[in-house]
C-alpha cells in the first residue's frame, strides 16, 4: 500500500509520545502498510552522533544557542538522507519529534525566541508533518513519570522545572497556532482511548 504520509509525534519528556508512536507503528504495519519509524534528534547515523552530544550530561557547558544548532543539523540531515527519500517511495514516517520541539524547548525553553528557531530550520519548513499528535500534559505530572521510570535522566531532563513549564508553554502556544495541523490530545487519558482517537483520525486521513 502506497499512501505517502508524514506524521510526529510531539510533548514534553514523559507525556508518553513514544509507547503510542509504537502502538501506531504496530497498526499501521498490520493494516500492509510500509512505515518507517525515525526520531529526532537520531534517526540517521550522523544525525545519531550529534543526539549523543546533545544528551551528554558530560556537556553541560554546551550554550542554548550551540544546542538550537546542533538540533538543526541533526534535522536537516534526517530529512534530506531519510524522510524525504522514505515519503518519494510511498512509505508512512511516523517521527518521534520535529521541529515543534525545537521551538517549544530551544524557542521558549531556552528562551531564543521562536523566529531564532524557525529561521535556523528554515531549510527544511516545507517538509512539515501532515499531522503532528501533541500529547498534553502538565509538567509536574511529566516530572513524576521520568522520575518513576528508574533510569538516568540525559541532559535536557535535568535542566528543572522551570524549564519544562516555559517549554510546556511553547507547545500549548505552538498547539493553538498550528491547530490546522496539530492535534492535541489528553495525555492523562488511558493508552487505549489514546490510541484508538490516533487510529480514527490516521485510518480518515488514509481513506480520503
Amino acid at each position: 500500500m502506497g499512501r505517502s504520509l508524514f506524521i510526529s509525534f510531539e510533548g514534553i519528556d514523559g507525556c508518553g509520545k513514544s509507547t503510542q508512536i509504537r502502538l501506531l507503528n504496530e497498526y499501521l504495519k498490520g493494516k500492509g502498510y510500509d512505515v518507517l519509524l525515525t526520531r529526532e534528534p537520531g534517526g540517521s547515523v550522523i544525525s545519531e552522533k550529534i543526539r549523543a552530544m546533545l544528551l551528554d550530561k558530560a556537556n553541560s557547558d554546551m550554550t542554548d544557542v550551540t544546542e538550537a544548532l546542533l538540533y538543526a543539523a541533526a534535522r536537516d540531515q534526517l530529512v534530506n538522507t531519510v524522510i524525504i527519500p522514505a515519503l518519494e517511495e510511498g512509505k508512512i514516517v511516523l517521527c518521534d519529534r520535529f521541529v515543534d520541539s525545537s521551538e517549544a524547548y530551544q524557542g521558549f525553553g531556552r528562551r531564543l525566541g521562536s523566529e531564532y528557531i524557525l529561521d535556523i530550520n528554515r531549510r527544511i519548513l516545507d517538509h512539515l508533518p501532515d499531522i503532528t499528535f501533541y500529547f498534553k500534559l502538565t509538567p509536574e505530572e511529566a516530572q513524576r513519570r521520568i522520575s518513576n521510570m528508574k533510569r538516568d535522566t540525559d541532559r535536557l531532563e535535568e535542566a528543572g522545572i522551570s524549564f519544562f513549564e516555559r517549554t510546556n508553554e511553547g507547545f500549548n502556544t505552538i498547539a493553538e497556532r498550528d491547530s490546522d495541523r496539530i492535534v492535541t490530545l489528553n495525555a492523562g487519558d488511558t493508552i487505549e482511548n489514546i490510541h484508538q482517537k490516533i487510529t480514527d483520525i490516521v485510518d480518515d486521513y488514509l481513506n480520503r
